[in-house]
């Protein structure tokens, strides 16, 4: 479990990488990550080391936060305080090297699953996700993105 993030405005406690932390709360909120460790499982010999899942969703957190290479970890690692326990750079490159075909269809698979929840809890507000401006143009539905790269949901 993620250590619990509260916000406050007196200038205390002051972290960087806030968004990227919001990320991963999300991925846990959704499922993500409960179904990554899923589909990652057989990976995991003897549930013993590291819940895979979780090395996935903190790979993404990387990726999505600008990251580009797998060393660059430590930078969720070196806040443990924000972001909990983080795998090391060997445990997550072995995760890598055992992924096949296969584990990315069942990733694929899990990540749709998390996809449709997120959507589910959307409706249930009964509000939906807010157009977002950018560019000058609306955007429907949910824009995640910086730089570059951007995921448009």
């Amino acid at each position: 479990m993620r250590p619990k993030v509260h916000v406050s405005a007196d200038g205390s406690g002051v972290v960087g990488h806030p968004g990227a932390r919001l990320l991963a709360g999300l991925a846990d909120a959704t499922g993500l990550t409960a179904t990554y460790s899923a589909a990652l499982r057989p990976l995991r010999p003897r549930g013993t080391g590291d819940d895979p899942g979780w090395i996935a969703t903190d790979l993404a957190v990387m990726l999505a936060d600008g990251d580009a290479a797998i060393t660059d970890l430590a930078v969720l690692r070196d806040q443990g305080e924000v972001f909990g326990p983080v795998a090391s750079t060997p445990t997550a490159w072995r995760l890598l090297a055992d992924t096949d075909q296969a584990v990315l269809a069942s990733l694929r698979a899990a990540r749709a699953t998390a996809r449709e929840v997120a959507w589910l809890q959307a409706a249930e507000t009964g509000e939906g996700i807010p157009a977002v401006r950018a560019g000058g143009r609306e955007l429907p539905g949910l824009v995640l993105g910086e730089g570059t790269g951007r995921a448009h949901l």
